[in-house]
Formats: structure tokens, C-alpha cells, sequence
């Protein structure tokens, strides 16, 4: 028979087995908070209507959490991971706050802030036009931030080759489909001048045309224009389409890390597949978004479910 110290000890372990393998469930709120997912996607409608780019921004927002220490709402906390160099430009807290707010209001304290982004960014696609998907639910928030170093080593700059964005992403347990899958997020949205300078001005993978019309307002001097925008899908910028793949079979990338999916060979046939079928793009990238989605959430007893999503709970 076990000690009573040895059977503390079992049920401990089990309890934390437990709450390692909880299970995420799109149903998680139907009880709970049946408003929650209206609420959501209304708001979210609402933004975008009002202004397109900010789909890509939520959609931006979501990544750039996932990435670095799982989709647990680190990003959102005031502090050195909001400020860190690569989430400068991370825009659409106003958007969440909103959310959050109008939730806590029917559902207190109920649903966490990293589902909102999860759910969120699901319908900044559908509100521009994309896919839909079944979002599994159930992340609590982080208590804790990650740090500006952990940021820039976890987010992959727009400079890296195909054989980088392969093995960063593998290193969240992404493949090489799920990869250029993800980057058709880049269907929408702007890129500064600061970030592809260098593909206008160096690189020879590009269209003349599509490069000097670029030029006219990304000026080859470091320093001037550097915020200046342009679309990252000079097609359709608003619409959430295939449209980002027919651009790489056209040399019209434009970021380095876009136009390296494309003639280097592992991933050419799965661009050729996505420029072809909208079909093909938007099942891929449905099945990519709840991969990301399911990067070491925290659950169960993990972490907490913040009242504010800027701030953990005093």
C-alpha cells in the first residue's frame, strides 16, 4: 500500500499530467460565454470595414505572440515584448482592448485574452474575404512577458533565406507547406520602405517594372522614406485571395523572405499549387492558422485569465 506522502506525490503528477494534456475545444465558451464569439467577430467587422489594413494587423498580432512563447497573449502585457524591435510596428490593441471590454461586461473574467487574438485573426480573414475555420479554444494568459532578446531570436526577419524560414518554423512544428501557407497572410498588408529596401536596390529576383514603381517611394538612402508603405500584394491589397502567389511566380515579391519561396526549389510546387487553386491556398492555410494556434498554449490551471489584457492581474 502507498504512503500517504508517496499517494500525494502520484496524485500531484497525475493532476500535472493532467493539465499538460488538456485538450483545446471549439466549444469551450458555448456555456459559459455564448456571446463571446459575436462580440468578436463584430467588433473585428466593424474595424476592418472602417479600415481594411487592420485584418492584417490583428492577423499580424496573432503570429507575432504564437511565435514567441506560445499563443498565451505575451504580446499584449505593457512592457520589453510589446517594445521590442520587431513588434514596433505590431498594431490592433485598440481593437482587443475593445473586445475584452465589451466580453468582461456579460462574461466576467471568463475568456482569455489569447483567445480573443486566436479568434480575432480568424475573422480579420473572413471579414477580407479568406477562409474560415473552426478556432479550438481554452488558452489562459501568460503571467509574464518575454524579453526583447527572446523576440528578436524568435521571429524570423525578412532577410532570411529559404533554408532559415524552414527551420524556424520546423522549430515550432511547422512545415515547409505550413510555411508558405502562413506567409499568404502577406495577401494583406503593408511593408515599410526600411524592409525591402535592400530586395529594390540589390537583389536581381525581381520584376523591373514592379521594382522601379517601388522606387518612386522607398529612395535607395537609408534614413529617407524608411516608413513609407507599400502593399505586400500590389494586386489585390484588400482582398484576402491567392493572388500573393501568382505575384512569386512573377518575381514580385515584396520582401526578400516572400520571393525565397519561390525558385529555390523545395517549395516552388507548393506556390505554383496555391497560384493556381484558391482552393488549395485556403484549406492549407486554414489547417496552417490551427497549427500556429496550438503553439504551447497554457491551460488548465496555467496561467490566468486577465482582466485587462495589457496587464496581469494584480
Amino acid at each position: 500500500m502507498a504512503s500517504a506522502s508517496s499517494l500525494g506525490l502520484l496524485l500531484m503528477l497525475a493532476a500535472l499530467v493532467s493539465t499538460a494534456t488538456a485538450h483545446l475545444s471549439p466549444t469551450f465558451y458555448d456555456t459559459s460565454c455564448p456571446r463571446a464569439m459575436s462580440i468578436i467577430k463584430s467588433t473585428v467587422t466593424v474595424a476592418v470595414n472602417n479600415e481594411p489594413r487592420m485584418g492584417a494587423s490583428l492577423l499580424r498580432l496573432h503570429f507575432h505572440d504564437c511565435f514567441v512563447q506560445g499563443c498565451d497573449a505575451s504580446i499584449l502585457l505593457a512592457g520589453n515584448e510589446r517594445n521590442a524591435a520587431p513588434n514596433f510596428s505590431v498594431r490592433g490593441y485598440d481593437v482587443i482592448d475593445s473586445i475584452k471590454t465589451q466580453i468582461e461586461a456579460v462574461c466576467k473574467q471568463t475568456v482569455s485574452c489569447a483567445d480573443i487574438l486566436t479568434v480575432a485573426a480568424r475573422d480579420s480573414v473572413v471579414a477580407l474575404g479568406g477562409p474560415s475555420w473552426s478556432v479550438p479554444l481554452g488558452r489562459r494568459d501568460s503571467t509574464g512577458a518575454a524579453t526583447a532578446a527572446q523576440v528578436v531570436s524568435s521571429l524570423a526577419p525578412s532577410t532570411d533565406s529559404l533554408a532559415q524560414l524552414i527551420s524556424a518554423y520546423a522549430s515550432k512544428g511547422l512545415s515547409a507547406t505550413d510555411l508558405v501557407a502562413l506567409s499568404g497572410a502577406h495577401t494583406i498588408g503593408m511593408a515599410r520602405c526600411r524592409g525591402f529596401r535592400t530586395r529594390l536596390y540589390n537583389e536581381t529576383n525581381i520584376d523591373a517594372a514592379f521594382a522601379a514603381a517601388l522606387k518612386a517611394n522607398c529612395p535607395a538612402t537609408p534614413g529617407s522614406g524608411d516608413g513609407n508603405l507599400a502593399p505586400l500584394d500590389t494586386t489585390t491589397p484588400n482582398a484576402f485571395d491567392n493572388a500573393y502567389y501568382r505575384n512569386l511566380l512573377s518575381n514580385k515579391g515584396l520582401l526578400h523572405s516572400d520571393q525565397e519561396l519561390f525558385s529555390n526549389g523545395s517549395t516552388d510546387n507548393t506556390v505554383r499549387s496555391f497560384a493556381s487553386s484558391a482552393a488549395a491556398f485556403g484549406a492549407a492555410f486554414a489547417t496552417a492558422m490551427v497549427k500556429m494556434g496550438n503553439i504551447s498554449p497554457l491551460t488548465g490551471t496555467q496561467g490566468q485569465i486577465r482582466l485587462i489584457c495589457s496587464a496581469v492581474n494584480s
